[in-house]
C-alpha cells in the first residue's frame, strides 16, 4: 500500500499499488484545478483500491487559510445532484421486491397527482426525466421546499410542459418531491428513512438523505471556486451555443424556470437545509460510502451480497432518454434515475451508470470493469456535469484499469 505523498496541501490516504495515478490526478487539483478540500475513494470487484483526501475541512475558509480545520477521514460533504443517482436506487429495489411497477401510472400510487392531464405520466418517465414537470408555474420557498407538504402539493398540480414520454428535460430541483413523495405513498417511508434503513445502515455507510443533528459537526461548508457562473451549463463539454447562454440569462427559460423550483436558492450551509430530504440535491455523504454504495450495486462487498439483481442492474444501465435535453440544451443520456456515459457525462466507459452533482461531485459504477467510484468537494466550480477535478481521476482509473 502507498501512503501520502507531497503536494500544496497534506494529502492523506491510501492506493493499491498500480493506482497512483489516482493519487497523482487528485494531487494535481490542489496545486493546479483551485480545489480546497476533497476526498475520492475508488472500489475495483468490491475491494476498496484508493482512499485519499486533503485540504480544508470548510470550502469558504480559503485555500491557504493558517486556522482552517482539516479535511479528516471521516468528513462528509454535501453532494447535490450525485443525490439523484442514491435516490433511485429506492425504486428500483422496490421494482425488485415487486413492491413497485415501473410501468404503472404515478397516480396509482399517488392519486393526487393525476390531476392537470398528467393521467398517463409513469414510473419509469419519473426516472427519465420524461413526466414534463422540470419546472413550476409558482416557484416554491426555501422553507415551502423542505416542509414536506408544499412541493408534492406543487407537482401534484403541475401541468406537463410536454407530452409526458415524448421527450426528455433534466428535472434539477421537482425530483426531489417526485420522487420523494412516490417513495412515501409506496412504501410509508421517506426517501431517508428507507435509504438510512435498507441501504447504509446494513452497508455502514455514511451517507444521508436528511442529516442526523448527530452528525453535524463532521459535514464541511461549501464554498465556491472562481467567479459565479449560470446554475448548469459551463462544465459540459459541448461548446455552448449563443441560445444556450441566453437561457441561462433569461428568468423565463425552461432552463432557468428549472433551477429557479426554489427560489431564492436556498442556502446549502443551513443546518435546516441539511437535514432535509431532498432526494434532488441535498444528500451528504462520503467519497468513501459513494463509492462503496455503487460497488455494493455491482457485486459483493465485504460479505454484503451485491444490492442489484441482474434484471435490476440491466435497467439502470438502459438507455430511456437520449439527445437534445430541454432543460440543459445539450445532448444528455439517462436510464432510469441514473446518468449514462457520454459527451455531457463522461464516466469509464459504455457500462458506466451514476450522476454527477453541480460543482464537483461524482460518483458511479461501471460493471464491465468491476468499478465503482466517488468524489466529493466543497469547492463549488463552474460546471454541472463534467467538472475537470473528477474527471481528472476518471481518466486516471481508466489508464489503471484499461
Amino acid at each position: 500500500m502507498s501512503g501520502k505523498q507531497e503536494s500544496v496541501v497534506d494529502v492523506q490516504g491510501t492506493v493499491e499499488d498500480g493506482f497512483e495515478p489516482v493519487r497523482d490526478a487528485f494531487m494535481a487539483n490542489f496545486d493546479r484545478r483551485g480545489e480546497r478540500g476533497a476526498a475520492v475513494a475508488v472500489y475495483r470487484h468490491g475491494r476498496k483500491v484508493v482512499d485519499l483526501w486533503g485540504g480544508t475541512k470548510d470550502g469558504d475558509a480559503g485555500k491557504h487559510a493558517a486556522d482552517a480545520a482539516p479535511w479528516e477521514a471521516g468528513t462528509a460533504q454535501v453532494i447535490r445532484s450525485a443525490t439523484k443517482g442514491i435516490a433511485a436506487l429506492v425504486p428500483l429495489l422496490l421494482h425488485q421486491r415487486g413492491q413497485l411497477d415501473l410501468d404503472a401510472p404515478v397516480g396509482t400510487y399517488w392519486p393526487e397527482f393525476k390531476a392537470a392531464g398528467k393521467e398517463r405520466v409513469l414510473v419509469r418517465h419519473l426516472l427519465s426525466h420524461r413526466a414534463g414537470l422540470p419546472a413550476l408555474d409558482a416557484p416554491l420557498t426555501p422553507g415551502q421546499a423542505i416542509d414536506g407538504v408544499s412541493g408534492p402539493a406543487a407537482v401534484a398540480a403541475q401541468a406537463p410542459l410536454w407530452e409526458p414520454g415524448t421527450d426528455h428535460g433534466y428535472h434539477a430541483q421537482t425530483y426531489s418531491w417526485l420522487i420523494g413523495e412516490l417513495v412515501l405513498r409506496v412504501t410509508g417511508r421517506s426517501v431517508g428513512s428507507w435509504i438510512a434503513d435498507e441501504i447504509a445502515g446494513p452497508l455502514g455507510l455514511d451517507l444521508w438523505i436528511g442529516l442526523p443533528e448527530a452528525a453535524r459537526s463532521r459535514v464541511g461548508r461549501l464554498g465556491a471556486v472562481g467567479a459565479p457562473a449560470p446554475p448548469a451549463a459551463t462544465g459540459l463539454r459541448v461548446r455552448p451555443k449563443p441560445s444556450l447562454a441566453d437561457a441561462y440569462a433569461d428568468p423565463d427559460s425552461l432552463t432557468s424556470r428549472a433551477f429557479a423550483a426554489i427560489t431564492p436558492a436556498p442556502d446549502e450551509n443551513d443546518p435546516a437545509y441539511r437535514a432535509a430530504e431532498l432526494p434532488a440535491s441535498a444528500g451528504i455523504a462520503t467519497a468513501r460510502s459513494l463509492a462503496r454504495c455503487y460497488a455494493a450495486l455491482i457485486g459483493g462487498v465485504d460479505g454484503h451480497p451485491r444490492l442489484f439483481a441482474p434484471a435490476t442492474l440491466t435497467l439502470a444501465r438502459t438507455e430511456e432518454s437520449a439527445g437534445p435535453d430541454r432543460t440543459l440544451l445539450v445532448p444528455t443520456r439517462f436510464g432510469l434515475g441514473f446518468m449514462l456515459h457520454g459527451p455531457a457525462s463522461p464516466l469509464l466507459g459504455p457500462s458506466s451508470f451514476g450522476h454527477p452533482g453541480r460543482g464537483g461531485a461524482l460518483a458511479f459504477a461501471d460493471p464491465e470493469s468491476g468499478v465503482a467510484f466517488g468524489y466529493v468537494t466543497n469547492g463549488m466550480q463552474r460546471n454541472v456535469t463534467a467538472d475537470p477535478r473528477p474527471q481528472a481521476m476518471v481518466r486516471a482509473v481508466s489508464r489503471v484499469v484499461g
